[in-house]
């Protein structure tokens, strides 16, 4: 049995994650986030407010006596205000870090903590965003973030080549970029003041001309990343880099 954990499960890429993987009877979805709408008898959901530490501290994850495999896809993120330095409300910054860097971060030491003797394959996915290479005006707490959740994966793959004389199943992690997906985040970013955000009229742009990529065919791709996670190299990519064809 393959078990998946993955945050932000009430729309967008998370959403279609857990649908795909559930037409496979051999999958077990648990869902992490504040709402929920999906229905299957291999879904469960744990309502979870990100933002708070204190709830992501005290997530549990469950023994699995029978994994095969144990996915941990920390998906679920926020754009922020979007605002220039100087204009941000602070409590606005220490929640988008608190979502996009601090809560994945939790997660992601848990999770090898938990199951670090695991015999099962266990793979880290974060949904990691070109605005963590790229600085952009009006997101800079969303693109630090971003950038932060790369390096933490980029330590944690190099920490986990070191403890391979443990003689354990190692956590393979990746960070990947999934490009402009069409989603809640898009629409936000399209209503944003071009007085924040000189670039808005792109992003108008790129839905009028259908450049948005669809939350299926992205959780398509990702499901294969997961599925295919001992053949793939690297930590840090985007997803148009990778080809399982």
């Amino acid at each position: 049995m393959n078990y998946y954990y993955i945050t932000g499960t009430a729309s967008g890429i998370g959403q279609e994650l857990a649908l795909q993987l559930l037409q496979n009877p051999s999958n077990k979805v648990n869902g992490i986030s504040r709402n929920n709408n999906i229905t299957h008898s291999n879904f469960t959901f744990y309502q979870l407010d990100l933002s708070d530490i204190n709830v992501v501290c005290n997530f549990k994850f469950q023994a699995h006596s029978d994994a095969d495999k144990i996915c941990l896809v920390n998906n679920a993120g926020t754009l922020g205000e979007v605002k220039h330095i100087g204009k941000l409300n602070s409590k606005a910054i220490a929640e988008n870090y608190q979502v996009n860097l601090v809560a994945p971060s939790i997660l992601i030491n848990a999770f090898m903590r938990f199951y670090n003797l695991s015999s099962a394959e266990k793979v880290i996915l974060n949904v990691s965003s070109g605005a963590g290479k790229s600085p952009i005006d009006g997101w800079a707490a969303y693109c630090a973030s971003k950038a932060a959740i790369d390096m933490y994966s980029r330590v944690a793959a190099e920490e986990q080549k070191m403890d391979i004389s443990e003689k354990r199943q190692a956590v393979k992690i990746f960070s990947v970029a999934p490009g402009k997906v069409d989603t809640a985040m898009q629409v936000a970013i399209r209503v944003a003041d071009k007085n924040d955000f000189s670039k808005v009229q792109d992003f108008v742009r790129f839905k009028k001309d259908n450049q948005l990529l669809s939350p299926q065919v992205v959780a398509e791709k990702y499901i294969k990343l997961l599925e295919n996670a001992d053949e793939t190299d690297g930590t840090v990519f985007s997803l148009k880099d990778i080809d399982f064809n």
